[in-house]
């Protein structure tokens, strides 16, 4: 979960950088399909290509040239040791969020944890299912992959590439069958040392460049003026689907998403931003 004053370690320069809602025509992307899931090629989502020696890229928003078009991001996450308040009550999920994206026609890119699919199967497959959702990786732990991380416990080095793997298990047992080949760090926190454990898993970071600040908000007005104003042509906002932690976010979608296509926006899922960035496969 991520508050509202984004704050993002880049220590290393890179080379480039749930049920269903429904889109747009014309808004669809190429099938999806997950790292060494052994589909054709001409089925494979489009990726950065790999930074300096290798290390995983970084993707933080589309082209600022090819139009008017904004990904809207959602994390699905639960930490390891949330199970029992979920399972006393508290929810972690948001179903009248996905409702909202569904009657808007919004499509929309959800970072899911492995956790959290494992806690809600059904709603996970549905969005898997779904042609105008794309589920993405969000590690299974929700546990941070550097240090000093908004307080969230931190994964070993030597254990980061086998979280990010263990996810997309989860994923596919809960009946995701294409999840993306993208990867969102819990927190938004990374480092060299991260980008490095995940070399060669075949993903791309995706990070963003507008933070919503719907973690824990109570002022869904704050949220929406943080949005518009955060907004240009290719962004990427991150925001949230657990209702226990980001409970405005029905509200801010209604709002947001009728004023910024009034602003001629049009809203895509992260993998056709980075096939505009014209540096994916």
């Amino acid at each position: 979960m991520i508050p509202r004053v984004r704050r993002i370690t880049v220590l290393c320069s890179l080379a480039a950088a749930l049920t269903a809602c429904g889109t747009a025509s014309g808004d669809r992307p190429a099938p999806a399909a997950s790292p060494a899931s052994g589909a054709p090629s001409s089925t494979r989502p489009p990726v950065l290509a790999p930074g300096p020696g290798g290390l995983t890229p970084v993707f933080e928003h589309g082209p600022r040239n090819r139009g008017k078009t904004v990904a809207l991001t959602f994390d699905a996450d639960m930490t390891a040791d949330q199970g029992p308040r979920a399972a006393s009550g508290e929810h972690f999920d948001n179903p009248g969020l996905i409702g909202a994206l569904r009657a808007l026609k919004v499509p929309a890119t959800v970072f899911m944890t492995g956790r959290w699919a494992d806690q809600y199967p059904a709603e996970a497959r549905d969005l898997g299912r779904d042609p105008r959702f794309e589920v993405a990786n969000h590690s299974w732990s929700h546990y941070a992959f550097t240090a000093d991380c908004y307080g969230l416990p931190t994964v070993d080095a030597g254990r980061m590439r086998e979280d990010v793997q263990r996810a997309y298990t989860s994923l596919r047992a809960a009946g995701v069958p294409h999840p993306m080949p993208y990867f969102r760090f819990p927190g938004g926190c990374y480092d060299q040392r991260a980008l490095r454990a995940l070399s060669g898993l075949g993903v791309t970071a995706v990070q963003w460049d507008v933070v919503s600040g719907d973690a824990f908000a109570t002022d869904a007005d704050a949220v929406v003026k943080q949005v518009l104003d955060g907004v240009g042509p290719g962004s990427v906002v991150v925001m949230h689907c657990t209702r226990s932690a980001a409970p405005t976010t029905e509200r801010v979608v209604r709002t947001v998403v009728p004023e910024l296509r009034a602003r001629g926006y049009r809203f895509v899922k992260v993998s056709e931003l980075i096939g505009q960035a014209g540096t994916g496969r």
